[in-house]
């Protein structure tokens, strides 16, 4: 049994004063994506120059605008690589790139030589502050860790004198959510007050959950206090980066925008140390799907997921929000029923805004227009099936057909597993478009009776048919061409059959089009009723072959 007694409730920080649960997302924060540092050191095989180049290109094309791009002072692969950017000239003048320093001379010093030569950059400076490692690893006072961030303050401010382009300072006193909310507010505060940041001219406050340890709404909890009582709010920009240690990044992600947060770092798909940061791709879809402009370019997820599977070497989960292989598909045959309701009748209605059950977002507006939304398993039923028929293949199945043909699907998938479209339909045509034996459907001429006889029927028919494979013919007249058919089928095999229902439509536009029919066939002898389908560019042909069809999977002609 777990020893539950090991551990200890995290403390919560009473906030009763808070505002956050009355409000809601309005607007996208500002996004800095950390992927090439805080997800590039999480990596088990670390990305080369090359590769890091390819990921800054796809982070500045679909819109980030902050990027933090390594660890400078720590690293010479990450110097290297930003001084390639520099040299290169391949940050875009709207674009700040992001520098990571621990508040030390030399690591300050070092960052400065990295970015020399940026028009715009962040120098994101931390030390930090929590409770444990106050004790544990520096064995120091909360006013000697204080000083260690104001002399981190003093040094940038010493050595930006020398540095031409523009600098933001970012300080985080890290793991903000292990320390005490009254001094980390103070720390903030003193650094705040020291840097002197202006409207103009803003500093930058994060707020990182460098280990998740209790529940979204305390962490938003935290973030409002401190937003409700930062020195200089209006010159001061609060981000957050949240950490995924209880499964809940996302969600306190989006709390702390509702508690006041302007910012957030995080990287794509959610990498990052441990359990990962938070995911901006998830964070931002949810904005879209709420009709909330997410200010990134992600019309195309699958270009997203090629490169992170490439470029980090980690696999997206199959069940990853929006971007997972199979988060659009259903196996299940009631969500599949209701996903092809919802998608005829946004078409019957021409609905410009999207509502489907189970699909929070149109696949197709990002990139995901030709994968299946419908896959069929054993757990499919009929709605599935017949989505699949029709969205692959055209055949818009009668109601009562699509439970005939779903339980053919289903006794097969029950043997194989999942059952492709290809397979559903090749299991289409052998059950009925090619149910042409013991008799198949050959020639039809089909004459005018009307006004040349005094019979109560206007139709003849010559029907050219093999039994068994020899050929043979009837001529028989009835009230139109079907009702011909049939009585002449009826005279020549003796049978009792009778037409319950009939429907047909157009499998294509064009002059070129062809015709389905579906006839819905009773046997009068013994009660069995089936369906028959026919397929010809001619609607009387295609019917005449959805009649033999019928008769044929009755076992009328044997």
């Amino acid at each position: 049994m777990l020893n539950y007694k090991r551990y200890q409730r995290v403390p919560v920080d009473p906030y009763p004063e808070r505002k956050w649960p009355d409000r809601q997302i309005e607007a996208a924060p500002v996004w800095c994506s950390v992927d090439l540092r805080d997800g590039n050191q999480a990596l088990i095989d670390p990305m080369i120059v090359s590769e890091k180049i390819e990921f800054f290109n796809f982070l500045v094309k679909i819109g980030f605008k902050e990027i933090e791009v390594g660890f400078p002072a720590a690293s010479q692969i990450e110097y290297d690589f930003l001084r390639q950017l520099v040299d290169r000239r391949m940050i875009p003048d709207d674009v700040k790139v992001q520098v990571l320093a621990q508040c030390r001379e030399e690591q300050i010093i070092r960052s400065f030589e990295a970015i020399k030569g940026t028009k715009k950059a962040i120098m994101h400076i931390y030390n930090s502050t929590s409770t444990l490692q106050r004790d544990v690893v520096f064995k120091a006072s909360k006013e000697e860790v204080k000083e260690i961030a104001l002399k981190g303050t003093r040094m940038v401010m010493d050595h930006l004198k020398d540095y031409d382009g523009e600098v933001t300072l970012e300080y985080s006193p890290e793991s903000f959510t292990g320390t005490e909310l009254d001094y980390a507010l103070e720390v903030c505060n003193a650094v705040i007050d020291l840097w002197g940041p202006t409207k103009e001219h803003p500093m930058i406050i994060n707020l990182p959950s460098t280990v998740e340890m209790t529940t979204p709404n305390a962490f938003a909890d935290r973030i409002e206090f401190m937003c409700d009582h930062l020195h200089n709010r209006e010159a001061v920009i609060v981000s957050v980066h949240p950490h995924n240690d209880r499964g809940t990044g996302v969600a306190a992600a989006e709390l702390s925008l509702l508690a006041g947060a302007d910012r957030i770092e995080g990287t794509l798909f959610g990498n990052g140390e441990r359990t990962g940061n938070v995911d901006i791709i998830n964070l931002a879809y949810n904005m879209f799907s709420q009709g909330i402009d997410c200010k990134l370019e992600l019309d195309d997820i699958r270009a997203a997921a090629e490169l992170y599977e490439r470029c980090c070497k980690i696999p997206i989960h199959p069940r990853h929000p929006y971007a997972g292989k199979l988060v659009f598909t259903a196996f299940s045959g009631s969500h599949q029923d209701a996903i092809n309701k919802g998608v005829h009748a946004m078409q019957e209605r021409k609905s410009e805004i999207w509502q489907v059950p189970y699909l929070t977002i149109d696949p197709a507006d990002i990139g995901r227009e030709y994968e299946p939304i419908v896959r069929i398993n054993s757990q499919s039923g009929k709605g599935g099936v017949a989505f699949v028929m029709e969205s692959y293949f055209g055949f818009k199945l009668p109601k009562p057909m699509q439970r005939e043909f779903a339980d053919v699907i289903q006794s097969l998938s029950e043997k194989q597993g999942e059952v492709s479209p290809e397979t559903v339909m090749e299991k289409f045509r052998e059950e009925y478009l090619l149910k042409n034996e013991p008799i198949h459907f050959r020639k039809l001429k089909v004459d005018d009776l009307s006004g040349e006889t005094e019979s109560e029927f206007d139709t003849g028919v010559h029907v050219t048919y093999t039994d068994h494979d020899f050929e043979k013919t009837f001529d028989a007249v009835g009230n139109g061409p079907l009702d011909a058919v049939l009585r002449g089928l009826k005279e020549t095999f003796g049978v009792r059959v009778k037409i319950l229902d009939y429907e047909e439509h157009a499998l294509q536009s064009g002059s070129n089009s062809q015709a389905a029919a579906y006839i819905h066939m009773l046997n009068e002898e013994n009660g069995d009723v089936t369906y028959g389908v026919g397929v010809s560019s001619n609607i009387t042909r295609a019917s005449v072959r959805a009649i033999f069809s019928a008769l044929n999977r009755l076992h009328l002609g044997e």
